[in-house]
């Protein structure tokens, strides 16, 4: 048995098709089921259902495959240690981060990250939370940036910061008369939201009342914060937007923010990772580098009244 035969396994397992697999893996399909199916004479089981499309894990290879994906990071921890012990800061980091943050956080530190630690090379990707945590139990991400809690289990929650919900009016609004706003005053026929699969839209729908919300007339919904913001900006409207995003606002659309009155929605903000993960060092220094390009003020769980959802 060897490494290499259970990076197969597990390849084959996530993209459940020996000929993408390969492709993943940079090798032929023969070689690739000739290194599985060594693996299974050695071991005299069957791990995939072949006769299935897509290939599906047997009761015993499901049991095998989870084995395998603590050996193989196991293993990648050798690499770790080493590499600490050398003091070299240097590797590869898988990231995925939700759309309503990456526009607005990303540029905030990505920049200087880099300038630090030139051998250290990052990937990143807007997903959802959904496909994140996928990922990253898949060991396809090394870290995610997302909104919590969420308290899903084998992963961990590491909270950087906090952000408000500001409403964002449109020019000549009703609502643009109050300093502050009610929740009762987004239950308006006007209100926009994000698309479905959208962690924020379920946080938005959380501040509000479910039931008079699912009854609303949506005039729009987006798939990007942007869009919205630009669908107010043109037409009548009001949507709500996190504090990173009101950073970059023009003066002029700024006096068109509102703060809740009361204790203010906020929402916490986090890397997560699987309790098995690896590359501990380069994920406290990027920890790092997020929180101190971070308002202090955000850093404290006390910036505002935490929104929690689903």
């Amino acid at each position: 048995m060897t490494i290499q035969q259970l990076e197969y396994v597990l390849a084959v397992d996530r993209h459940r098709h020996f000929g993408h697999a390969a492709e993943a893996c940079f090798v032929t399909q023969p070689t690739l089921s000739a290194q599985i199916h060594k693996l299974e004479r050695e071991l005299d089981v069957v791990i995939f259902d072949r006769s299935k499309m897509p290939v599906i894990p047997t009761e015993i290879g499901s049991q095998l495959i989870e084995q395998a994906k603590r050996v193989v990071s196991e293993s990648k921890g050798i690499y770790e240690m080493i590499a600490n012990l050398k003091g070299n800061i240097s590797g590869i980091i898988k990231l995925g981060i939700i759309p309503t943050l990456a526009p607005y956080l990303l540029h905030l530190f990505i920049r200087k990250f880099l300038e630090k630690f030139p051998n250290v090379q990052l990937q990143v990707e807007e997903l959802i939370t959904e496909e994140i945590i996928k990922r990253l139990r898949n060991d396809e991400l090394d870290l995610g940036i997302v909104v919590t809690p969420m308290q899903e289990q084998g992963i961990i929650e590491k909270p950087m910061f906090y952000e408000k919900f500001y409403a964002y009016l449109s020019e000549g609004h009703e609502l643009l008369q109050k300093k502050e706003i009610d929740v009762k005053d987004l239950m308006g026929d006007d209100f926009w939201v994000l698309q479905q699969g959208h962690c924020f839209r379920d946080q938005v729908l959380s501040i509000c009342d479910q039931n008079k919300f699912q009854r609303m007339n949506f005039h729009y919904e987006s798939g990007s914060l942007e869009g919205l913001k630009n669908m107010v900006n043109r037409y009548k409207g009001i949507t709500l937007l996190p504090e990173l995003a009101t950073f970059d606002l023009t003066e002029s659309e700024k006096l068109r923010l509102r703060p809740f009155g009361g204790e203010e929605p906020t929402r916490e903000v986090s890397i997560v990772l699987t309790r098995s993960f690896l590359k501990k060092r380069l994920v406290e220094l990027l920890y790092e580098e997020i929180t101190e390009a971070i308002p202090k003020e955000m850093t404290s769980k006390a910036h505002g009244k935490i929104v929690k959802f689903k």
